[in-house]
């Protein structure tokens, strides 16, 4: 049964897996590992995701992850393409790295949270890469040990988790601990890994009913959550000006205007040579958006800015230092899940 498009929004919480094709090891070594650290803590360091939980298992691996105004889908795609590039290169190869695209749920941030930090951190000590629960505690390769103040990761947002037990950090790691303790004798939990939609909503035969517009809904493995969440997710997916609608790119000409307006100078001038700071301004914001935001291709925006490929992308790097400037002139809709503090 083919997949219905993704659902997401900024503020939303993801539970996000990606496996190895075939079921073939995409970490053979820590320096696999250690490339996938390094690329996700550039993604939190552009402001791009919050990272609250993870865990490196040697075929596959899980995030749980609140987006921003970037959209996961753009995320994972950077994520993955980088990490497959150089895994081929190291270990001499070719071809697809990951298995078809990676899933994402949505999840209902205070009903499951805390459950998917538990479920995502156990999977080390559930897979057999340590021997016990003690030895998790400074295993690397889980936000497990971050939480614990064992291996701190900067990119890694703890504060969220920690503060639901306790404000005082001692406290709240030594319940953290006994909570996750608690987890090892409830076994896999699959549940969490998708299907709310289906639980929540009644069945089959209620999901059938909630088919509306473009969204089919035509799997369960896309909501985690309570009926009023799935409502919101529905309404959202179904607004004219939801986010989802907004996260495949626009026409390059209608960006190009958009931006030219909100800098006060023409397509034209951009296009033609010479520069201004008002141009130059432009040129960073279309870049910017186009390349990072939307995913696309740089040498297509090189001939419509007046610019080389080679510059292309350092307008795109210039043009990150204003992002939310220019990602507001997208008009981006209110959220469909509360956003996480912290």
């Amino acid at each position: 049964m083919p997949r219905g498009p993704r659902l997401d929004a900024p503020g939303v919480l993801h539970h996000v897996m990606a496996r190895g094709i075939d079921r073939q090891p995409i970490f053979r070594d820590d320096q696999d590992r250690e490339d996938m650290l390094r690329r996700l803590s550039d993604l939190v360091c552009d402001h791009q995701l919050k990272i609250f939980a993870w865990a490196l298992m040697s075929d596959h691996f899980h995030l749980l992850v609140q987006t921003g105004q970037r959209p996961l889908e753009h995320c994972m795609r950077s994520l993955l393409t980088g990490f497959a590039t150089v895994f081929n290169r190291r270990h001499g190869r070719v071809g697809h790295v990951f298995q078809n695209r990676y899933k994402s749920v949505v999840c209902e941030v205070e009903r499951y949270f805390l459950e998917l930090v538990r479920y995502i951190h156990l999977n080390p000590l559930r897979g057999g890469l340590v021997s016990d629960f003690d030895a998790l505690d400074d295993y690397p390769y889980t936000g497990h040990s971050a939480l614990l103040g064992a291996i701190p990761r900067g990119w890694q947002s703890t504060e969220p988790v920690l503060e639901r037990f306790s404000r005082r950090l001692g406290w709240a790691r030594a319940a953290y601990r006994k909570f996750v303790s608690e987890g090892v004798l409830l076994g896999k939990k699959p549940d969490l890994a998708g299907g709310g939609l289906v639980r929540s909503a009644g069945g089959w035969n209620a999901v059938k009913k909630l088919r509306q517009g473009r969204e089919s809904f035509a799997s369960d493995e896309r909501v985690l959550g309570g009926s009023r969440f799935v409502d919101e997710i529905l309404r959202e997916v179904n607004d004219e000006c939801g986010y989802a609608a907004r996260s495949a790119p626009p026409d390059l000409h209608s960006l190009i205007e958009i931006v030219c307006a909100a800098c006060g100078v023409t397509p034209v001038a951009v296009n033609a040579p010479g520069q201004t700071r008002a141009i130059a301004k432009a040129r960073e914001g279309i870049a910017y958006l186009w390349v990072e935001f939307f995913g696309q291709n740089g040498r297509r925006l090189a001939s419509d800015v007046g610019l080389k490929p080679s510059s292309v992308y350092k307008a795109v790097k210039r043009g990150r230092q204003e992002r939310d400037r220019w990602i507001v002139l997208l008009n981006p809709p209110r959220n469909v899940a509360r956003p996480m503090d912290g």
